[in-house]
C-alpha cells in the first residue's frame, strides 16, 4: 500500500452529553447524543435535511446489556486524508477521506449489572457513514453471548425499497421495488427458497437501497464482516423504522465473542446523484488494508469452462454414473458403470481448453470433475466430496499438461455441499493437491443446508468458516471465487485473493425461468457494493428452448446487453459462459468479449437510475483504451454517453456494439449491429439501448 496521510487531532477528554461532526465537505452532518435514561443514539443530516432520525444504539447479551445508563465520558475526533492502490479493482488509486469521532460511553455499576464500557467510533465520508462498536476488556463483561444488537436506522418518510426478503441462507432472490407501507405484501410474494430459513415477518438483507420523495439514495449495508454474524433488517412498515437482525446459529445465539472485539461497521451510503452510489468506495475503505505482502501471483482473469452444458436442459449430469451406491470411501468408481452424460470428461474439456487457447482465454473452470456426486444426490444427510479423486474419465495429469502446453489454467471447483465442517477437514490436502497440479484458482460452493447442522450460511460460525479459507488458500497463494458464502462486506480488501463471489441470484438463473432486465440495473446498486460478483455474463444463446427438452424460458437480455455486463458488473473474475458453438455462431461480436478487460484504473459513472439503466466508461489498466457499457430494463431508451472523460485534444476510433433497431430481448434478442466512428472529448454520443438492451464501445487511440 502507497499512503498519502494528512491528519489532525482533537481530543476531548471531557464529560459530554452531546457531540458532531461533519463530512469533509460539510454536507452529511453527525449527531451522537444520550436520552436522560443514559440510551446511546445517532442521527444523520445530508444538505441540511434529516436522513436518519434519532436512532438508537446498543447490543444485548446474556450475561449483561450495553443499552442504558450511559454518559459520554469522552470524545477523540480525528481528520484523515490518504489513498490506498488495490491490487485490482474499478480505479487504480483510492482516496480515504473522512472525520472519524469515537465517543467512549459508561455506565456506572448497579445492583442489576456491573460497570460496562462501549465505545462507538463513527467515520463519516462525504459519501456516506460508518460506524462500528467496539468493546474494552472490563472486569465482569468479557465473555459475551450476544443475542440481538439494538442498532436502529429510523427514517423520515416512507421511502422507495429496493430489497430482497430476510433470509440466513441465500441470497437468490429477485429485486423488489417497493415501499415501507407496501413492504409486507411484496416479501408475503415471495414463494419460499428451497433449503433456506425464511426469517418471517418484515425482515430484509442487506445490501439495499432507499430512495427518498425529494431524490435522495441511502444504501444500507455493513462492512468488514468478521468473527460476527450477518447482519439483516428487521423493517417496521408503519413507522418507518429498520433494526439490526444478526443472524442466528440454531440456537438462537447469534455470536459468541470475546473482549477485546469489535463489531463490522454499519455502513450508509448517501448522495442525491445515482451515480454517487456506484462510485462510492465507502465499503472497501472500512476494511483493513492488503495483508498479503507478495501479490504477484494474483491475476484477474477471463475464463470458460464446462459448467453452463449442466444447466440448459440437455441432461447432462455433474456425476459420473447413476449408481445410488456409489459413495466415496465405500465404492470403486472404475468399476461403475458411466452414464454416458458426464461432461467433465477428458475429451470435452481438452475441446474448452484449445477454445480458450485460441481467444486469449485466461482459464478453464471444470465443474464435477471429482468424486462425491453421486454421494450428494443419494445421501444427503451424511454428503461428502472429495477433493483430491478426479472420476475416471478425467485424467488430470494429461489435461494439466495439455492446459500447460497451450498456455491456459485450469480452474478448481470445490462443490461442498455446504458440508464446510468436512471442508475444513480436507483443505490442506485439497490446496496441496491443486498446487501439485498447477492449479492457482477455485470455485467454491456450499449447496444446501450447512453442516454443522446448528449453523446457517450466513451465522457467525460460517463466516469464520469462509474467512479461514480465504486465509489459508492465501498461504498457497491460491486465488478465489466463493459461491454460496456469507454476501461479501469489501473483505476483498484485506484479501485480494478474494476475487469474486456469488452471493446474489446469478445468470444460471436466465436457463431457470430467467431473470428480468432490471435486475442487473439494480444489482450494482445492492449486492456489488459489498463486493464484484461472479454474475456470469457473456450469454449468447438466450432462448433456452434452443436447447430443446421442453425448456421454453427465455433469458432477459439482448445479445449486446451481455457484451455490456462485463463493464456494468466488473469483476476481477469474470466468466465467458455460453458454450463455445455458440461464440463460434456470432464471432464478430464475440470480439468484444475477448477484447475486453478485466482490471481498471479509473472508472465514470455515466448516467444511472436504480432498476431502470446504468452507463459507465472504464480505462483499461494496462493501455490507453477506454470501454463504455451501457444497460436498460424492459423500457427501451437512448443512452447519452459524454466523452468528455477522453484527454482533451487526442482523436479516438470507437467500435460499437450495438442493439440492431428490431432487436427486442423476448423477440428479436440476437438481432446487433457492429460500427466504427471517430470521437473525441466532445463527442455526445446517442446510444440506443432495445427494450432489454445494451450496448458496449472499445475506445482506442487514433493512429
Amino acid at each position: 500500500m502507497k499512503y498519502t496521510l494528512s491528519i489532525l487531532m482533537l481530543s476531548a477528554a471531557l464529560q459530554l452529553s452531546a457531540s458532531s461532526i461533519t463530512s469533509p465537505s460539510g454536507e452529511l452532518s453527525l449527531n451522537v447524543n444520550v436520552n436522560p435514561e443514559g440510551q446511546p443514539y445517532y442521527s444523520l443530516s445530508y444538505k441540511g435535511k434529516t436522513i436518519v432520525e434519532p436512532s438508537k444504539l446498543g447490543l444485548k447479551a446474556d450475561e449483561t446489556t450495553f443499552a442504558d445508563g450511559f454518559m459520554i465520558a469522552g470524545v477523540d475526533t480525528v481528520t484523515v486524508d490518504r489513498s490506498w492502490e488495490p491490487v485490482w479493482g474499478e480505479y487504480s488509486s483510492i482516496r480515504d477521506h473522512f472525520r472519524e469521532m469515537a465517543v467512549n460511553l459508561k455506565a456506572p455499576q448497579t445492583k442489576d449489572q456491573p460497570e460496562r464500557e462501549m465505545i462507538v467510533r463513527f467515520r463519516l465520508f462525504d459519501d456516506g457513514l460508518g460506524f462500528r462498536y467496539e468493546f474494552p476488556v472490563q472486569e465482569g463483561t468479557n465473555y459475551l453471548t450476544v443475542k440481538d444488537e439494538l442498532t436502529e436506522f429510523n427514517f423520515p418518510g416512507n421511502h422507495k425499497l429496493y430489497c430482497i426478503p430476510g433470509d440466513y441462507d441465500t441470497d437468490e432472490y429477485l429485486f423488489s421495488e417497493t415501499t415501507f407501507t407496501d413492504l409486507p405484501e411484496a416479501l408475503n410474494s415471495y414463494t419460499r427458497h428451497s433449503e433456506a430459513q425464511r426469517t418471517g415477518g418484515n425482515t430484509i438483507q442487506t445490501p439495499m437501497l432507499m430512495k427518498t420523495d425529494d431524490g435522495v439514495y441511502i444504501n444500507v449495508h455493513e462492512a468488514a464482516l468478521m468473527g460476527y454474524p450477518a447482519m439483516l433488517l428487521d423493517v417496521d412498515s408503519k413507522n418507518f423504522d429498520m433494526k439490526a437482525h444478526l443472524v442466528p446459529d440454531r440456537l438462537g445465539v447469534s455470536a459468541y465473542v470475546q473482549a477485546p472485539f469489535h463489531s463490522p461497521w454499519r455502513t450508509l451510503i448517501v448522495s442525491d446523484d445515482a451515480r454517487d452510489i456506484l462510485a462510492s468506495q465507502l465499503v472497501l475503505n472500512l476494511n483493513e488494508p492488503n495483508k498479503i505482502e507478495d501479490t504477484s501471483w494474483i491475476k484477474p482473469m477471463k475464463f470458460c469452462g464446462v459448467w453452463w452444458e449442466m444447466f440448459t436442459g440437455n441432461q447432462k449430469t455433474w456425476a459420473y454414473s447413476d449408481d445410488p451406491l456409489a459413495k466415496p470411501g465405500v465404492t470403486d468408481y472404475t468399476k461403475l458403470k458411466p452414464n454416458g452424460r458426464h461432461p467433465a470428461n477428458t475429451e470435452n474439456v481438452k475441446k474448452y481448453i484449445d477454445f480458450a487457447a485460441a481467444n486469449g482465454l485466461d482459464g478453464v473452470l471444470v465443474e464435477g470433475w471429482n468424486e462425491g456426486w453421486e454421494d450428494w444426490v443419494s445421501y444427503r444427510k451424511n454428503r461428502q466430496f472429495l477433493f483430491d479423486k478426479p472420476y475416471p474419465d478425467f485424467d488430470l495429469p494429461a489435461l494439466r499438461d495439455y492446459a500447460k502446453e497451450k498456455g491456459v489454467k485450469l480452474i478448481m471447483h470445490h462443490e461442498t455441499s455446504a458440508n464446510a465442517s468436512d471442508y475444513e477437514k480436507q483443505l490442506d490436502r485439497a490446496f496441496q493437491f491443486m498446487k501439485d497440479n498447477n492449479y492457482d484458482a477455485v470455485k467454491t460452493g456450499y449447496v444446501g443446508a450447512v453442516i454443522p447442522r446448528s449453523e446457517h450460511h450466513t451465522s457467525q460460525w460460517m463466516v469464520d468458516h469462509a474467512k479461514h479459507v480465504i486465509e489459508r488458500a492465501a498461504d498457497y497463494q491460491i486465488m478465489v471465487d466463493s459461491h454460496e458464502a456469507p454476501r461479501p462486506t469489501g473483505l476483498c480488501r484485506t484479501y485480494p485473493n478474494w476475487l469474486a463471489q456469488e452471493s446474489a441470484r446469478g445468470g444460471e438463473f436466465e436457463s431457470m425461468g430467467g431473470n428480468p432486465p432490471s435486475h442487473t440495473c439494480i444489482l450494482p446498486f445492492t449486492r456489488l457494493k459489498g463486493g464484484p460478483m461472479d454474475y456470469t455474463p457473456g450469454l449468447f444463446e438466450t432462448r433456452m428452448s434452443y436447447y430443446g427438452e421442453g425448456k421454453d424460458s427465455q433469458a432477459g437480455t439482448t445479445l449486446t446487453r451481455q457484451l455490456a455486463l462485463y463493464l456494468t458488473m466488473p469483476s476481477p473474475m469474470q466468466m465467458v459462459c455460453d458454450l463455445p458453438e455458440n461464440y463460434e455462431r456470432f464471432p464478430d461480436a464475440f470480439q468484444f468479449i475477448k477484447d475486453v478487460p478485466v482490471d481498471w484504473s479509473d472508472s465514470k459513472y455515466l448516467e444511472a437510475e436504480p432498476n431502470r439503466y446504468i452507463t459507465v466508461a472504464r480505462k483499461d489498466k494496462h493501455s490507453d483504451d477506454w470501454y463504455v457499457g451501457a444497460i436498460t430494463d424492459e423500457n427501451a431508451r437512448n443512452a447519452t454517453i459524454d466523452m468528455s472523460f477522453l484527454p482533451k485534444g487526442q482523436k479516438f476510433v470507437a467500435t460499437i456494439y450495438e442493439d440492431a433497431p428490431d432487436a427486442d430481448w423476448k423477440t428479436n434478442p440476437q438481432a446487433y449491429k457492429i460500427r466504427t466512428i471517430n470521437v473525441d472529448s466532445k463527442t455526445k454520443l446517442k446510444q440506443h439501448l432495445a427494450p432489454g438492451g445494451g450496448g458496449a464501445i472499445r475506445i482506442q487511440p487514433k493512429k
